[in-house]
């Protein structure tokens, strides 16, 4: 989640830079990677580059309820930035152009589609379908597979290739 965030004002300062740029180095090490995320998160707390980097270390290290409060911290600051409605709920196709996937309406789905990803897979299936389906309602290409993801979720969690 998170892939493609070119084009975004990363505002990242350099010394929280550096920490995430460690956390990778040490990645072996998880113990001393979390601490240089834990670093970066003190240093820039309110960085969109911080807050992805948390959590791309927690959703890699299936650490779901860690990575869950970053997702929509993310969510929430794309919806900012778009000066979308509080509640993703709200939001509405007319909103910003979705459809054609510029970086920060891309962000605002992507952190949506992670925020529903980390729901459904902490159990909490009606709360991650729903976030799930408004990304794909906002995404009406379903560029981004929102929809496969709630095919598994409705299909008790087996994925299309699964034996049946």
């Amino acid at each position: 989640m998170f892939e493609n965030v070119a084009g975004l004002p990363l505002d990242l300062p350099h010394p929280a830079q550096k920490a995430l740029i460690a956390a990778g180095i040490d990645w072996h090490d998880e113990r001393v990677a979390e601490a240089h995320v834990t670093h970066a998160l003190m240093l820039a707390p309110e960085a969109l580059a911080t807050r992805i980097g948390a959590y791309k270390f927690y959703f890699y290290r299936h650490r779901l309820q860690e990575a869950l409060p970053h997702a929509f911290s993310v969510l929430e600051m794309a919806a900012k930035r778009l000066q979308l409605p509080h509640d993703w709920r709200l939001v509405q196709g007319h909103h910003a152009d979705f459809d054609q996937i510029e970086p920060w309406p891309r962000l605002f789905l992507q952190a949506l589609i992670a925020y529903g990803y980390c729901l459904a897979r902490l159990g909490r299936l009606e709360e991650g379908r729903a976030a799930l389906a408004k990304a794909m309602e906002l995404d009406s290409g379903d560029k981004l597979g929102a929809g496969r993801l709630i095919g598994v979720i409705d299909r008790g969690g087996r994925d299309d290739d699964d034996d049946e």
